[in-house]
């Protein structure tokens, strides 16, 4: 499975960017994709994830309000839209995916495949 992830840019304070990521390969089965980022010199942190099956989301609560993630399951592709962008939501941006169901999909050590990485930059 290949993710491939786009959408990364410079924007300022309170601006929009929307990330996407399409799946490739032999994808059987996915329970859920998601999005996690790392800032420089920070861990990495889960800050959506949605559901496949009934596209139920999760939002770590720095972003409620103020990012939406999607699915398009026809093309294996997750989005996420962030709005009302902060410098704090500078970071590398990474898709990932999540077979299991028996995994939750609010921590991100358990998806098993990674994108390389959409860098957001957000300047004041």
């Amino acid at each position: 499975v290949q993710l491939q992830a786009s959408g990364g840019g410079t924007v300022q304070v309170g601006g929009s960017l929307r990330l996407s990521c399409v799946a490739g390969g032999a994808v059987f089965s996915t329970h859920a994709m998601g999005w996690s980022r790392q800032a420089p010199g920070k861990d990495r942190e889960l800050v959506a994830a949605i559901s496949w099956c009934d596209g139920s989301p999760y939002y770590t609560d720095t972003v409620k309000g103020r990012f939406i993630v999607s699915r398009d399951g026809a093309k294996d592709t997750v989005t996420l839209q962030m709005n009302n962008l902060k410098p704090e939501d500078t970071a590398v941006y990474y898709c990932a995916l999540l077979i299991s169901p028996h995994r939750p999909t609010t921590d991100d050590k358990y998806y098993d495949f990674w994108g390389q990485g959409t860098e957001v930059t957000v300047s004041s």
